[in-house]
């Protein structure tokens, strides 16, 4: 039998990242955590999210304009793939607070003043 503590460890580094960036935007607004794609049930028929290829690991809104934010977790190396450059653009496109988070920082950053190093390189 495994200990709790192994039941809840996580071994994706992004899943970590998201995880610690979560926590830290609570400070500044309500975020949630979005899951995309397909999932083949136990019965064989597939369970779609509904969300639009591309769309952000988390979403939400700041508190100090109620503005929505979509963010694109990545790790340090990680590759934002060319649907999630075509999501983050178009929601911009519309006014929202969109980028790429490597890391808390990146996010903090991100949401408070709209923009971040790692985003100003890609969009």
């Amino acid at each position: 039998m495994h200990e709790w503590k192994e039941l809840f460890t996580i071994s994706n580094k992004e899943t970590i990242i998201q995880n610690k960036i979560r926590v830290a935007l609570s400070d500044y607004g309500i975020f949630f955590r979005a899951n995309v794609g397909k999932v083949r049930m136990a019965d064989g028929r597939y369970f779609d999210t509904g969300l639009p290829k591309g769309f952000s690991d988390l979403f939400g809104f700041r508190f100090a304009d109620n503005k929505i934010c979509f963010v694109e977790i990545k790790t340090e190396i990680g590759k934002v793939r060319p649907d999630q450059v075509t999501f983050l653009k178009a929601m911009k496109a519309k006014g929202a607070v969109v980028g790429i988070a490597r890391n808390v920082e990146d996010a903090i950053e991100l949401v408070t003043t709209g923009s971040n190093k790692s985003t100003d390189v890609i969009l």
